[in-house]
């Protein structure tokens, strides 16, 4: 489980096509601290195995059905993505409980700059818009933020500065697509409201 506060901003060194799936390295000396074959880190909120590491790299495989689901198949050599390592048990939760499973993408619409911090319009697709909320929690290229307005075919967000100089949505332009993960409580929700009425 992830909490959505990124730890670091992080590069793509290399990407190798594997047919079916792809193998990226990935540049990022704190994450990769202390790290094992077959520990979890996600990657712009996709929640990846490392494969092979060193003391400021490691690998991960990539399956196409993420490559599909995901942004990451638009990742090349020099892309900086969003770096996070699991949440240890007793810590603090600083963002919101996140699974590093995409439920989809969405893209950079707006980008609305103010004297301190930035409202960001994303575009949401239609499967999720039930789940997204004003004042609610979603989790943008592995980034936890809240939801200021909620449309029924996108959402804003707004940045502080520390967000936009620590990761990847202070780079990102209009027409640049970023991961979704809709809160996962609202999922479970709507799952157990659902069999209450099939059982009525």
């Amino acid at each position: 489980m992830f909490t959505g506060i990124v730890e670091e901003l992080g590069e793509v060194t290399a990407v190798e096509n594997l047919g079916d799936s792809s193998r990226f390295r990935l540049r990022g000396p704190v994450v990769t601290q202390g790290a094992k074959h077959g520990d979890s880190i996600a990657v712009n909120g996709v929640c990846l195995t490392v494969v092979e590491h060193e003391d400021d790299w490691f690998t991960a495989d990539v399956m196409a059905e993420t490559l599909k689901r995901s942004s990451l198949g638009a990742l090349t050599v020099g892309s900086r993505v969003n770096l996070e390592r699991p949440m240890a048990v007793g810590e603090r939760l600083g963002g919101h409980i996140v699974q590093g499973h995409v439920d989809g993408t969405g893209r950079i619409i707006e980008r609305k700059p103010s004297e301190n911090w930035e409202i960001v319009t994303i575009s949401l697709p239609a499967d999720l818009t039930r789940y997204v909320v004003e004042k609610g929690s979603i989790t943008v290229d592995g980034i936890s933020l809240t939801v200021v307005e909620a449309g029924p075919d996108h959402f804003t967000v707004s940045l502080i500065p520390t967000t936009l100089d620590l990761t990847t949505l202070g780079r990102k332009q209009p027409g640049d697509p970023v991961n979704l993960e809709v809160d996962v409580i609202a999922k479970y929700v709507e799952r157990l409201l659902g069999s209450q009425g099939a059982t009525r």
